[in-house]
Parts: structure tokens; C-alpha cells; sequence
């Protein structure tokens, strides 16, 4: 079986620097975002805020991805790249961000919603965060992998979404991409068991239609098989007795959204 990389106390603290740095970095996208803007410039906006802060953008060229950001519009589900697209109203757009600070990562992602949305897509959004408070209330000491999938994907399909079975969380801290990995969907009491001292990136990929997706020519962006809709919101999770520990946060984002409305 793969080797799991547990974390010290002092690791925990180090990934959760990486992983505010990297909420900071998605509140400064927040506050920019919006119709008109290229992607490509949020991609640019990132990387120099990154490293203003002492920080390195943790997917510039990882496994050869020569980007900040994934960015991923409408039926995007992850992995897209930022371009001269320039954002329009009624886009949602999947901002997915990870931080190397202090030689620890932390991994968080965003779905955007761009003005005025439709009704089901706003439902989307919605259902996908609750999927993702979901499965983080069962990161907790003594539950298992299967635990968390299984919280998220009751509530996903409950409410007619289809979850993303191709992709998966993962662990992380030391590196990017660690094991176990997580996925959206399982069995209770099935999978790894979680004890103190893992972290992992717990991420619901929830399409509005089919859960079926294809992989794009350029070796990366993944879209939906049936072209509608996909949400992806992420938290880096650090595994305790009794409540799960999030190391990330998405203050920053809605501080600023709440502003702007």
C-alpha cells in the first residue's frame, strides 16, 4: 500500500501559512473578477501575489502545467487553462490555486459566479459547497476514506447533480499530490482510515447533468460529456479527534463578494 506522510504539529501550522497565503490569493482574484477580464490576467495576478508574499504558485510547471491557476469556465471541470477569454456575465468560473510556502503546499479551489446567474446553475454552486462542508465534517480521527465520499455524493446525487468519479482528492502538505487519495463517492466505513496528524484536499467535482466527463487534446482541461454546467470548490483539511481542522478558508472570497453586491 502507498505510503500515507503524516504531519507534525509544526508541519500542520506550515501548511496552514501555505493555505491562508493561498485564500489571501483567491480574495485578490475575488475582488478583480468579474466581465470583461481575461483569465490570463487572473493567472498573472496570482502568480505576482504569490510571490510577493514570499510564495511560489505550486502548479507552474507541475508535471510540465504552464500555469498559476487552473481556470475552468461553465462546463470546464478542472484543469483549464487561462487564456485571452475574456469573462462574461452569467460565466461561473472554477479557480483552483495551490501555494508552496515554506516548502509545505496548500491546495484550495473556487467556483465563481459571474453577475447573474441562472436559477440551476446557482443551485449547482450552492449544493457542490455543502457537498464540500459535508465531507469535511467527516475528516475526522477514527472515519474512514469512504466516509467522506459517501457524504458528498448522497447529497450530490439527492439533488440530481452528477459526481465526477475520474478525479479525486488527494493528501497533501509535503508535496501537491499525496496518497491517500480521496474521492468523491464511497462506502461508509470502506477506504483508509483517518487518523490524526493526515491532511488531504477534499474537492466535490459535482456536474448539474451526466457525471461522465472527457479529456481535452492538451493533456489537461477536462470538460463535462454533456456540456452542462460543473462546480468545484476545494479545502486543505487537516484530520482531529472530534472536528476536522480546515486549513484553508474561503473568508477572504466572501468578504470581498459581500462587498460587491
Amino acid at each position: 500500500m502507498p505510503k500515507i506522510y503524516y504531519k507534525s504539529e509544526e508541519e500542520i501550522e506550515l501548511i496552514r501559512h501555505s493555505s491562508q497565503l493561498l485564500a489571501k490569493t483567491l480574495g485578490e482574484i475575488a475582488q478583480v473578477i468579474g466581465p470583461g477580464v481575461k483569465t490570463i490576467e487572473l493567472d498573472t495576478l496570482a502568480r505576482t501575489y504569490i510571490r510577493d508574499n514570499g510564495g511560489e504558485p505550486a502548479f507552474l510547471n507541475y508535471s510540465g502545467f504552464p500555469y498559476s491557476l487552473c481556470i475552468s469556465l461553465n462546463d470546464q471541470v478542472v484543469h483549464g487553462f487561462p487564456s485571452t477569454y475574456e469573462i462574461k456575465e452569467g460565466d461561473i468560473v472554477s479557480i483552483d490555486c495551490g501555494v508552496i510556502l515554506n516548502k509545505f503546499v496548500g491546495d484550495s479551489a473556487y467556483t465563481f459566479a459571474i453577475g447573474e446567474i441562472n436559477p440551476d446553475t446557482r443551485k449547482l454552486l450552492d449544493v457542490t459547497k455543502e457537498c464540500l462542508n459535508l465531507g469535511v465534517e467527516k475528516a475526522v480521527a477514527g472515519m474512514r476514506i469512504g466516509d467522506v465520499g459517501y457524504a458528498v455524493q448522497e447529497h450530490a446525487e439527492k439533488n440530481g447533480f452528477g459526481v465526477v468519479k475520474e478525479l479525486v482528492g488527494h493528501g497533501v502538505g509535503f508535496k501537491l499530490h499525496e496518497k491517500p487519495e480521496v474521492p468523491n463517492y464511497g462506502k461508509r466505513g470502506s477506504g483508509a482510515k483517518l487518523e490524526e496528524g493526515m491532511v488531504i484536499a477534499i474537492e466535490p467535482m459535482i456536474n448539474a447533468g451526466k457525471a461522465g466527463v472527457k479529456f481535452w487534446k492538451d493533456g489537461w482541461t477536462v470538460s463535462t460529456v454533456d456540456g452542462k454546467p460543473s462546480a468545484h470548490y476545494e479545502h486543505t483539511v487537516a484530520v482531529r479527534k472530534g472536528k476536522a481542522d480546515v486549513l484553508s478558508t474561503f473568508q477572504y472570497v466572501e468578504e470581498v463578494l459581500e462587498q460587491k453586491r
